[in-house]
């Protein structure tokens, strides 16, 4: 299907079904919730789930495969952060679709007042 203006395109389109992905998971959307209040290690993350480590940590793997979370590892202890540039990325798409459906909603409230004055 040929691409609208204001549309993404090829690998941000597949880079914006990553984070809706990572995002449709609400152990995911706390995890990044949490993060952003700041760095946390992979302990202090999954310590409120009911889960065991490895079921947790692919959801941490989820995450950081969309961009939504960077990790580093020192020793034995990985930290995760928050990266803000995939949720920015979401937010313009969001910003796109609200000003499609405002101008549409503008464009049928137009015409239902013309109507209306129509049948006065």
């Amino acid at each position: 299907m040929p691409k609208r203006a204001g549309e993404e395109s090829g690998s941000a389109d597949a880079a914006l079904d990553g984070v809706f992905h990572a995002l449709s998971d609400p152990t995911r959307r706390q995890v990044v919730e949490r993060l952003g209040q700041g760095p946390a290690t992979t302990s202090d993350l999954a310590r409120p789930f009911d889960m065991a480590l490895p079921s947790f940590t692919q959801h941490l793997t989820v995450l950081e495969r969309s961009g939504l979370v960077t990790s580093e590892k020192k020793g034995r202890v990985r930290t995760y952060r928050l990266a803000t540039q995939p949720l920015e990325r979401v937010d313009t798409w969001l910003a796109v679709q609200r000003t499609r459906w405002t101008r549409r909603l503008d464009q049928l409230d137009s015409l239902l007042y013309d109507l209306k004055e129509q049948q006065r």
